[in-house]
């Protein structure tokens, strides 16, 4: 795992826990969804707790492009935020108003939309920074 996602994994999942990413088409996510998970259909994301401390999360870029509008994020926002999920899935969270707080706090904390953002302001002859407004 490469630059942020490694402190993120070091932040949920701790130190110890080795983690992989891999990315797959539709007809592999189908596939493995339907094998481990009985439901035939791709899905976005799938997480494999391995052991104690190793996990893989399977990604399918095709499937999140296609669901950016839906999560109203582009296309790297929803991968990281999808990958926050994953881990929380390995961690031992299900789905639950525990984990949709969890999701938002890590995605506020490493992704955040609501960063300040410089502005150039001719008036004051310099940047100014400015909060984005929540969405």
């Amino acid at each position: 795992m490469e630059g942020n996602f490694s402190i993120i994994k070091n932040d949920i999942l701790g130190k110890n826990y080795s983690l992989s990413v891999a990315y797959v088409d539709e007809r592999k996510s189908r596939e493995l969804n339907k094998k481990f998970r009985n439901k035939d259909k791709a899905t976005n994301i799938l997480s494999f707790a391995l052991a104690k401390n190793l996990g893989e999360i399977i990604l399918c870029p095709n499937l999140i492009k296609k669901e950016t509008k839906k999560f109203n994020r582009t296309f790297p926002e929803l991968v990281k935020f999808l990958v926050i999920h994953g881990m929380l899935h390995l961690k031992g969270l299900e789905h639950s108003s525990t984990m949709d707080k969890l999701e938002e706090k890590y995605d506020q904390k490493y992704f955040s939309r609501n960063r300040p953002r410089v502005l150039n302001d001719k008036d004051r002859s310099g940047r100014i920074y400015q909060r984005r407004k929540k969405s």
